[in-house]
């Protein structure tokens, strides 16, 4: 297909008249809105105004200027099609065979705070109306709707004309962008009005920008792309790369995982994460001191690990890190002698992220067969003032410290799921087990000597007084777990028998 015709409407102008003056060469009238029309007269650029195709003027403020039957009509008459080009020539229309149309920058005022009232003014309804008309229509129309897309229509008209599979990728283009685009806009607006807190909608659509392509995914035969989702990139998503090689699908996977956990850390933390699993995590005086005592936690499986620490990257504990191999270190800043430091370790990745999570990841979404599972996030941030000993002997104070530690750190872990703790620390892990039996086993197993005094967390009740038994010959003294079980009498009795204090808080935190 040949254009003749091009209708031009651009919020954003980067590239518009090296488009414009390409077209032109290529013979094709252009016709173009208010402000697109002016940057174009000013260019030198012959020009119709889109006026002179409906008959009249803008109105309300330029909310009605496209929606007009001159326009769409010239958009959506089949070429193929006897009585439509006969129905255009009655009413004295003329096709439009390209229409050029980037959308209202909504993200962008949401983004920089804007109230509910320019939110509204930002939502686009001309230009999603006239790209879905020309994407309908793409066998006849062009639908171009990104500033990325122009060279390669003028490449195209190079050849000849506009190929089949061309205006085909266009259309797609299109739908996929609208579709993210009113997703963008309910979302936002529910979050607003308060529908984000009502049951679960009807319908659901996410709005994503691809961040980059990933080199593959779990596997070398495995996709993979990495998309923000919302009006600005946030978060882990939208984290500065300071150093080292792309990142793969399982780094940012192990990434999240360390950010998310560490943030929750009270004080200067780290975490070290391996398989999305802490392999260890603490919490010190310094930021150095947190993250020697994590990786001391299970040297061996930490090795080729993935760091987060929830303090600036600071020069010593640079030092402390750069003395290990690991594959990347997510941190809320970095100083510039820490950046110095880590310098010579090229390969490591290192991820500035300057916001801890917050109400954007409040939905997780996850695919099964056929289908989306989609659950609030869990927070993690359960109040100490609500949980209950159970036991009849009350932990010690040092005892509290390292159950409310150790509750914070088992709700990162993968189920079953147990963690041990003592002197700021976390001793010993069991993840992503059967049996919470062997899931105790494990953790006491990996921290050898130290189980002996330190505090135990499981991510759910205990099924079964085993499980305490287990634990007080590991010479646990403490432990704290959601309650709830038919049994838990007996787990109590089990906690009593040995001296053990034992705290239920009432929430469960399993993460498959």
């Amino acid at each position: 297909m040949r254009p003749r015709r091009a209708l031009l409407g651009v919020s954003d102008r980067t590239g518009l008249v090296e488009l414009a003056a390409g077209l032109a060469e290529h013979q094709v009238e252009l016709v173009a809105t208010g402000g697109t029309e002016q940057v174009l007269r000013a260019a030198g650029l012959a020009v119709t105004p889109l006026s002179e195709l409906t008959g009249m003027a803008e109105m309300l403020d330029g909310r009605v200027k496209t929606l007009h039957p001159a326009i769409h009509a010239g958009i959506l008459a089949r070429r193929d099609d006897a009585d439509h080009m006969a129905q255009l020539v009655e009413r004295g229309f003329t096709p439009i065979d390209m229409v050029v149309v980037n959308l209202y920058p909504f993200s962008e005022v949401v983004a920089a705070g804007g109230t509910l009232e320019q939110a509204v003014e930002a939502i686009d309804i001309g230009g999603p109306t006239l790209l879905r008309a020309a994407a309908k229509n793409w066998r006849h129309v062009a639908a171009v709707s990104s500033c990325d897309q122009y060279q390669a229509v003028l490449t195209e008209l190079e050849g000849g004309a506009l190929t089949e599979a061309f205006l085909a990728q266009l259309a797609v283009d299109v739908f996929r962008l609208t579709s993210a685009y009113d997703a963008l806009i309910a979302e936002h607006l529910g979050a607003q009005v308060g529908a984000a807190s009502s049951a679960a909608p009807e319908h659901m659509a996410i709005s994503g920008r691809l961040r980059s392509s990933l080199r593959y995914g779990e596997n070398p035969h495995q996709r993979a792309s990495l998309y923000t989702v919302g009006p600005a990139a946030r978060g882990l998503a939208g984290a500065e790369q300071l150093q080292g090689g792309e990142l793969s699908y399982t780094n940012w996977l192990d990434a999240d995982s360390a950010w998310r956990l560490v943030s929750r850390l009270p004080g200067p933390g780290a975490v070290v994460i391996k398989h999305t699993n802490p392999c260890g995590a603490a919490i010190g005086a310094t930021q150095a001191a947190a993250f020697q005592s994590a990786y001391s936690c299970d040297p061996r499986s930490a090795y080729g690990g993935v760091v987060g620490i929830n303090r600036p990257l600071d020069e010593e504990t640079a030092a402390a890190i750069a003395r290990h191999f690991l594959e990347l270190v997510v941190a809320p800043a970095i100083t510039a002698e820490g950046a110095a430091r880590l310098a010579p370790r090229n390969k490591l990745r290192v991820l500035r992220v300057p916001e801890a999570p917050g109400p954007r990841t409040a939905r997780e979404v996850r695919s099964v067969d056929g289908g989306v599972l989609v659950q609030d996030s869990d927070p993690g941030d359960d109040d100490p003032a609500q949980f209950q000993v159970v036991s009849q002997r009350q932990p010690t104070p040092a005892e509290w410290e390292q159950l409310r530690l150790a509750w914070l750190l088992v709700a990162g872990v993968k189920s079953n799921a147990i963690v041990l703790c003592r002197e700021g620390m976390a001793v010993g892990i069991g993840a992503g087990q059967m049996s919470r039996v062997e899931a105790i086993q494990l953790a006491i197993d990996r921290a050898g000597d130290r189980a002996s005094g330190s505090c135990l967390a499981s991510d759910a009740f205990f099924p079964m007084a085993d499980n305490l038994e287990l634990a007080a010959e590991g010479g646990i003294t403490a432990a704290i777990h959601p309650g709830g079980s038919i049994r838990d009498q007996e787990v109590v009795a089990v906690a009593d028998r040995e001296g053990m204090a034992l705290v239920a808080t009432g929430r469960r935190h399993f993460r498959h």
